[in-house]
């Protein structure tokens, strides 16, 4: 009998009830928010807690058990080095659940599960000024090179064509037939021959 046995079971047996707990476990610490149902989310959490609250300790021990849940060093370093140092302050409440809605075919309700404290990542670095630059006078001198030649020109000649030949031509792409892509799954062995 389960007596005092009360979780979350997610309708999996007992191994695949760990994997799945597990496998978001690892996806939370990697990602920092991941969107995910109600249910795994109030499961997943407990084991989250548990894996936070040991990195605050960071103690050999502490890693080792870390390394049994999460299966790799480069979380259980990222574990270790950069959130658990993040939550020193805290004693609980490292994770939040935030509600989506429902799911459109199952009806299940959808949430986002993330850290309290998030660390932002960094915005992608802009280009130089110089950069920015060049490629605005680039532009600029084929434009001018091009007016000095329409000038050049006698007035009435050749200007339709100019205007023509600077627009990308359309390239059409072979139309395959979809008999033809499903003939060539069902091939018999004697059609190749």
């Amino acid at each position: 009998m389960r007596h005092a046995k009360k979780r979350l079971q997610l309708n999996r047996f007992t191994s695949w009830h760990d994997a799945t707990i597990n496998s978001l476990a690892r996806s939370i610490i990697l990602n920092q928010s991941i969107k995910t149902t109600l249910h795994r989310a109030k499961a997943s959490r407990q084991m989250i807690e548990k894996l936070i609250t040991l990195a605050k300790t960071n103690t050999l021990f502490a890693r080792r058990q870390a390394q049994k849940v999460l299966g790799e060093h480069k979380l259980v370093n990222l574990l270790f080095n950069e959130i658990g140092p993040r939550f020193s302050k805290r004693s609980s409440g490292f994770t939040r659940i935030i509600g989506l809605g429902k799911r459109r075919g199952d009806n299940a309700e959808m949430v986002i599960l993330e850290l309290t404290e998030i660390k932002k990542k960094e915005a992608k670095p802009v280009k130089h000024a110089k950069e920015a630059k060049e490629a605005p006078t680039q532009a600029e001198e084929k434009q001018e090179s091009k007016e000095e030649v329409i000038k050049d020109r006698p007035e009435g000649h050749g200007l339709a064509s100019d205007s023509q030949s600077h627009r990308p031509e359309k390239v059409k792409k072979p139309q395959t037939k979809f008999l033809s892509g499903i003939r060539s799954i069902f091939k018999k062995k004697s059609d190749s021959l």
